[in-house]
């Protein structure tokens, strides 16, 4: 099978595609023959090594696909060769087969194409232990997004209009804030251009937002915690601008506020029963149509590096996918 490799630390461009033998599942592993992998910015860190997801070189990248099960390994009993999963892996999704955890795979939801399935896991299953687990959200709330048009900030949208919040979208451009309106967002800041603090004072009154959902962080992350609700949640769910702010912890006191740590796949492995709930809740809004994962692109398996570059500089709205 071809893969794409990471053989040495560094930037999208020094990942290389080989041949390796094909896989072959141990005990409680299934071989996925993969349709469609997603690509997410922790891709672009573990590559990087600037995660706290460290896989010893060399390692294949891609930590969630979607695709057919090959073969299955001792004593997997709730998959069989030729079911549709996705999966979520942490490594080895950008390949033409996947070596993974039976326990890690689930049936693809009904109606669901692959690369919608992939693009699936991560960002919804982020998304919904941030606003749903983390922050309480509740109908009536207003739930401000940075990053609006990203992966995680899109579910974000759909999750807190499902919960029946009031979303306000910020983003780069207007191009970006045109595809979180399309998904449901309700008022938009163009932060490259109107001043953060000064448009959520006008949209919300003066009072602030109840919930800031922040994937980016930077320079956008201590105006919009000075701009929070008394007794706001302040999700902090990643870094993609590249900075880790440093806030002023008496903002915190003077707000009344919570500084809330999102982090999605250590809660799926800690609390598992309450992720499989969550993505109960999940693949129902799906079915009623309330979730509408966006997939913007797709990739060949070559093109890898180009995909993961796009990620790093935030060209990418919605999700894209690598299609081996």
């Amino acid at each position: 099978m071809r893969a794409i490799r990471c053989k040495e630390y560094g930037p999208p461009e020094t990942l290389v595609v080989e041949t390796l033998p094909d896989p072959t599942p141990g005990a409680g592993e299934v071989v996925i023959d993969v349709k469609a992998a997603s690509v997410n910015f922790p891709d672009v860190l573990v590559i990087e090594n600037k995660y706290q997801f460290k896989p010893a070189l060399p390692f294949t990248p891609g930590s969630e696909l979607a695709g057919v099960v090959r073969a299955v390994g001792p004593g997997v009993s709730h998959l069989r060769p030729g079911m549709a999963v996705f999966a979520f892996t942490r490594i080895g999704g950008f390949a033409e087969q996947a070596l993974a955890p039976a326990e890690a795979c689930s049936p693809m939801p009904e109606g669901a194409d692959f690369a919608t399935a992939a693009a699936f896991t991560l960002a919804y299953g982020t998304s919904h232990h941030a606003v749903v687990d983390r922050a309480a959200l509740k109908a009536g709330e207003t739930m401000l997004v940075l990053g609006a048009a990203g992966g995680v900030g899109l579910a974000a949208i759909e999750i807190g209009k499902a919960l029946g919040a009031r979303v306000i979208a910020a983003a780069s451009s207007d191009e970006k804030l045109a595809v979180c309106v399309a998904h449901g967002a309700d008022a938009t800041i163009q932060y490259a251009r109107e001043d953060l603090r000064a448009r959520i004072a006008a949209l919300t009154e003066g009072r602030g937002p109840d919930v800031v959902y922040d994937p980016v962080g930077g320079i956008y992350a201590e105006p919009a915690f000075r701009s929070i609700a008394w007794r706001g949640r302040y999700l902090v769910v990643g870094f993609a601008n590249g900075e880790i702010p440093k806030l002023p912890l008496n903002l915190v006191l003077l707000k009344g506020a919570n500084l809330v740590g999102v982090f999605w796949g250590e809660f799926a492995k800690r609390e598992p029963q309450r992720n499989a709930a969550a993505f109960g809740e999940l693949f129902g809004w799906l079915k009623e149509g309330k979730l509408r994962p966006l997939v913007s692109a797709r990739y060949p398996l070559d093109e890898t590096g180009r995909a993961l570059r796009d990620m790093a500089e935030r060209r990418v709205t919605g999700k894209i996918v690598i299609t081996p």
